[in-house]
């Protein structure tokens, strides 16, 4: 961008900056964000305060190593104001690999996984200044096989199945 193009949109912004993580572009990635972003993830509190820690969360832990080989991202809604973008998708995979970012510590079980999952972008002149993402991380501990669901109020990839196909069955008992 020339010094007297216009600043991009927050979408527009939102979407250049999820590009370059999905290209492994991890100085591209940076020069989409403040001097002082922010991210968290927020159910595991993963990310980083500042443009160092934030690098060097992205460096070891999300760009380039963001999304095993078979992930499925499917938009289900997006809104969009003067200066922030919230993203609602729906995210599946298969957990063939550490995962740090959503499931720090775990080794991959093999296990396949879809959930919804949130992101909140808030740009400041133009900037990403921060994101914080979010999605049930009981859930995602359902369907890897480190919770039983049996006896609480969680489900596993039912949630993303409903979001997807409203027409399925609600749950019948509570």
């Amino acid at each position: 961008m020339t010094d007297d193009a216009l600043p991009l949109s927050a979408a527009d912004l939102f979407d250049e900056h999820m590009q370059a993580e999905l290209d492994g572009d991890l100085d591209r990635t940076m020069a989409t964000m403040s001097d002082e972003p922010h991210l968290n993830h927020v159910p595991v509190r993963a990310g980083g305060f500042g443009a160092p820690a934030v690098r060097d969360f992205y460096s070891d832990h999300l760009v380039g190593k963001f999304f095993p080989p078979d992930v499925e991202i499917v938009t289900l809604s997006r809104t969009v104001g003067a200066d922030q973008v919230v993203d609602e998708f729906v995210f599946t995979f298969t957990h063939t690999q550490p995962i740090d970012w959503m499931l720090p510590g775990v080794p991959a079980t093999g296990r396949r996984v879809r959930i919804p999952l949130v992101v909140v972008v808030r740009a400041v002149d133009g900037k990403v200044a921060h994101e914080h993402i979010y999605w049930d991380q009981a859930s995602v501990l359902v369907q890897i096989g480190l919770l039983d669901p049996t006896g609480l109020p969680v489900t596993g990839a039912e949630q993303a199945e409903q979001l997807l196909d409203p027409t399925l069955a609600y749950r019948a008992e509570f």
